[in-house]
C-alpha cells in the first residue's frame, strides 16, 4: 500500500490498557496494533481482547475500542492454549475413529472438552488418545486460519451436521466464518488458537461423560472428552493432585457417609431430601442468619411457593425468565413456582401504605424457589431444581443506599470471617437482557461503584453480569484447596418498585418511588452447605456438627458412668457408644465419623469423677475435669470457632 493510500484510509482510535490512545488505520487487526506498540510485542502476541471478549490476533479492531494484547505472559494466554488442546483431541479422535460426527470444543476454567456424536469410546481408550495428541504436539502443525464464504462452509461441513447447525446461526450475524486446520485436520471455530500444536504444552486426558446437544435433553446425548492442559508438566501434576484431593472432598461422597441428604429417583435429580444430621446443620446455619437479620432490623416474612404468572409478568420474570421456570395449568389459571422471592416481598411492601419515616422496611424469608435447570447440568447440591435463599429484600429512600449496602457488607463479611474464607468482590453490570431506562441502569450502578469505593474495596468489574433488573455486587470465596464459589450478593434495584408501582409519602407530603434492595449472605444454603461439606471435608466446627461429642465407656461395667457424664453435657449433641466394639473400634467408629470430640471413661475416671478427651485429629488422651472441659466446649461453640481446639 502506497503512503498516499495509507493517508487517505479512515483513521480509527484504539484505547489500550493504561488508558493512552492508539491510532491505526481502518481494518488494522489486533496483531497490527501489536506491532505498532512495538515489534516484540507483535512477534509475541497470541491474541487479543476487545472489549473485553477474547478474539483472534487477525480480528480488526474498531474505533474507540478498548483493546488488550494476549501474549503467552497473559493470564488468559492458558485459555487460549486450552482451546487449541480441544482441537488436538479432536483431531485424535478423527484418526482413531471413522464417521465421527464433531459437536464443540471449548475452554473451560479447569481444561476443555469436546463433544462427538456417532462415538463408541470408554476410559479404556483414553491413554490411546493420550498418545495420539501426544504424536500431533510432536508434529508441531501450524494452526492456521482461514476465513471463508458461508457457501463454502457450508461445502466443507456437508457431513457434519451439527457443525451445520451452528454455521446456520453464523450466517444470521455475517457473510463469512473461520476455520482453523492443523495437518490433515481443520474445524469451524472463531478461535483463537496458539501459533502451532507444538506450543500446546501438557496435556492429559480425565474423563468421558454424556452431555445433551446445546445443554438441551431434548437433543440427542453426545459424548463428551474432558480434558486439561498446561504450560509444563509440574503445573499438570500440582492440578491433578489438587483434583484427587477435591474427589476425596466431593459433597455427595461425604454426604452419603454421613448420612446427610440423598437425591433420589422418587424425587427427580434436582431435588435433595435432607436427613436429621443435614437438616441439622441447615439449621444452625439458618440460625446464625437470623440472629444476624435480628440484629440488622429485619422482619420476617412467608410467601408461597407459586404465584399466578400475572405476578410473575408483572415483575418482568415471565418476560425474562420464563424458559428457567416451571409453568403449568391449574384450572382456568396459569402458575408458576417462584424462582425468586423478590415478587413476593414486593407484594407484601405494596399492600401498605408508607411513610418516610417508615423506611427502610427490611423483609427476610429463608425461601424455597424452582429453577427449571437442564437434567444434564444437575449435579449434587452444587445445582438443583429446589433450593433456599436466605433472602433479605429492603425498601429504601434514595439517601439511605449507601448506608444499608454498607451495613449488609458488614454481615457479609461476618459471615465469611466466621468460617475463616478469604473472598474477592465483583461489580456486575447491566446483561443485555435487562428491563428499564439506561439513566436507571447508570444511577444503579453507580451507588454500588460509590460504596465499593468508599470502602476501599478491592473489586473486578464483570460487564454484563447483573441481573435483570438491576446491577450487583457480588462475593466469590476460597475454600481449603484454593478452589473459587459465588456466594453472597447485594443487588440495586430501581426496576421493580417501578413495576410495582412502590411508593411513599415523602416529607413533601409527595408521593415517591423507593429503591429496592436484594442480599443473600450465603447465597443458597444448598450451594453454601456443599461448600462447606467439602471445605471442612466433612469435618465441621463444634457448632456445626451434627454429633457434637460421642463418649465412649471402656467396657460394661463403665456405662452407668457414662450416662452421668453424658447428663452434664446434655445440651450438646450427644450420643454414648454402648456397643460391644473394643474401645480401639469405638475410637475408630467416632473419628470416621468426624465427631468433633470423644470422652473416653474407665475405671480410673470413675474413680476420680473425670473424664478423658480427644478430639479427631489427635490421638493423645488428656485427663480433665468436667467442668473445665464443659466451660471451654460452651466457650467454642459460642464463638463458632472453626475447629475443636480444647487440645491445642
Amino acid at each position: 500500500m502506497s503512503d498516499s493510500d495509507s493517508d487517505s484510509q479512515e483513521q480509527l482510535t484504539v484505547v489500550l490498557p493504561d488508558g493512552s490512545e492508539l491510532e491505526v488505520t481502518d481494518g488494522a487487526t489486533v496483531e497490527d496494533c501489536a506491532y505498532e506498540i512495538g515489534p516484540g510485542l507483535g512477534r509475541d502476541t497470541v491474541a487479543g481482547k476487545l472489549d473485553g471478549d477474547l478474539v483472534a490476533k487477525e480480528e480488526p479492531v474498531y474505533d474507540g475500542v478498548d483493546l488488550e494484547i494476549v501474549t503467552d505472559q497473559s493470564e488468559e494466554y492458558l485459555e487460549v492454549m486450552r482451546h487449541s488442546a480441544s482441537h488436538a483431541l479432536a483431531q485424535a479422535v478423527c484418526r482413531h475413529y471413522d464417521d465421527v460426527d464433531l459437536a464443540i470444543g471449548p475452554p473451560t476454567d479447569e481444561g476443555f472438552y469436546y463433544d462427538f456424536d456417532d462415538l463408541e469410546v470408554d476410559e479404556s481408550d483414553l491413554a490411546d488418545l493420550e498418545d495420539e495428541i501426544e504424536e500431533i504436539l510432536a508434529e508441531d502443525h501450524e494452526i492456521e486460519r482461514e476465513e471463508v464464504s458461508i457457501e463454502e462452509a457450508e461445502e466443507r461441513l456437508a457431513d457434519q451436521p451439527y457443525k451445520l447447525e451452528l454455521l446456520e446461526e453464523f450466517a444470521d450475524e455475517s457473510d463469512t466464518v473461520t476455520f482453523y486446520s492443523q495437518g490433515e485436520w481443520e474445524d469451524l471455530c472463531a478461535g483463537p488458537h496458539v501459533d502451532s500444536t507444538g506450543e500446546i504444552g501438557a496435556v492429559k486426558l480425565l474423563e468421558i461423560a454424556g452431555a445433551y446437544w446445546r445443554g438441551d435433553e431434548e437433543n440427542p446425548m453426545q459424548t463428551r472428552i474432558y480434558g486439561t492442559a498446561f504450560e509444563d508438566e509440574s503445573d499438570l501434576e500440582d492440578f491433578l493432585e489438587r483434583r484427587e484431593e477435591a474427589k476425596e472432598r466431593d459433597h455427595r461422597k461425604i454426604g452419603s457417609e454421613m448420612n446427610l441428604f440423598s437425591i433420589q429417583d422418587v424425587t427427580g435429580p434436582g431435588l435433595p431430601l435432607y436427613h436429621p444430621p443435614g437438616k441439622t446443620i441447615l439449621t444452625e446455619l439458618a440460625d446464625f442468619v437470623t440472629e444476624l437479620n435480628e440484629d440488622t432490623g429485619y422482619d420476617y416474612v412467608e410467601t408461597p411457593h407459586l404465584f399466578k404468572t400475572d405476578l410473575w409478568q408483572k415483575s418482568g420474570h415471565y418476560e425474562n425468565y420464563a424458559d428457567d421456570m416451571f409453568v403449568f395449568e391449574l384450572g382456568d389459571d396459569e402458575f408458576g413456582l417462584k424462582p425468586m422471592n423478590c415478587p413476593g416481598h414486593a407484594t407484601i411492601f405494596e399492600d401498605q401504605s408508607w411513610s418516610y419515616r417508615d423506611l427502610p422496611v427490611r423483609y427476610a424469608e429463608d425461601g424455597k424457589v424452582y429453577r427449571k435447570e437442564q437434567r444434564g447440568e444437575l449435579s449434587g447440591l452444587s445445582r438443583v431444581w429446589a433450593f433456599t435463599i436466605d433472602d433479605g429484600h429492603l425498601f429504601v429512600r434514595p439517601d439511605q443506599i449507601e448506608a444499608e449496602v454498607e451495613a449488609i457488607m458488614d454481615s457479609i463479611d461476618e459471615v465469611l470471617s466466621t468460617f475463616d474464607l478469604e473472598y474477592e468482590v465483583a461489580l456486575a453490570t447491566r446483561p443485555d437482557k435487562s428491563v428499564g431506562s439506561d439513566e436507571i441502569w447508570e444511577r444503579a450502578e453507580s451507588q454500588l461503584e460509590s460504596v465499593l469505593e468508599s470502602r476501599e474495596m478491592d473489586y473486578e468489574l464483570e460487564a454484563g453480569d447483573g441481573a435483570f433488573y438491576g446491577p450487583k455486587i457480588d462475593y466469590a470465596f476460597e475454600d481449603a484447596i484454593g478452589r473459587s464459589w459465588d456466594g453472597p450478593t447485594v443487588q440495586l434495584d430501581f426496576n421493580m418498585p417501578e413495576r410495582f408501582d412502590l411508593s411513599y409519602v415523602g416529607e413533601d407530603n409527595e408521593e415517591h418511588r423507593p429503591v429496592m434492595i436484594h442480599r443473600a449472605l450465603y447465597g443458597s444454603y444448598e450451594r453454601f452447605f456443599m461448600m462447606l461439606i467439602e471445605h471442612f471435608e466433612g469435618n465441621f466446627p463444634l457448632w456445626l456438627a451434627p454429633e457434637q461429642i460421642r463418649v465412649l465407656p471402656i467396657s460394661d461395667n463403665n456405662l452407668e458412668y457414662a450416662r452421668e457424664v453424658a447428663a452434664a453435657f446434655d445440651d450438646f449433641r450427644l450420643e454414648v457408644d454402648d456397643s460391644d466394639r473394643t474401645l480401639g473400634r469405638k475410637i475408630r467408629a467416632a473419628h470416621d465419623d468426624r465427631v468433633p470430640y470423644q470422652i473416653i471413661v474407665g475405671d480410673d475416671e470413675a474413680d476420680d469423677g473425670t473424664i478423658s478427651v480427644r478430639d479427631r485429629f489427635e490421638d493423645q488422651e488428656y485427663d480433665v475435669e468436667i467442668d473445665d472441659f464443659r466451660e471451654h466446649l460452651e466457650a467454642e461453640r459460642a464463638e463458632k470457632r472453626t475447629e475443636p481446639d480444647f487440645l491445642r
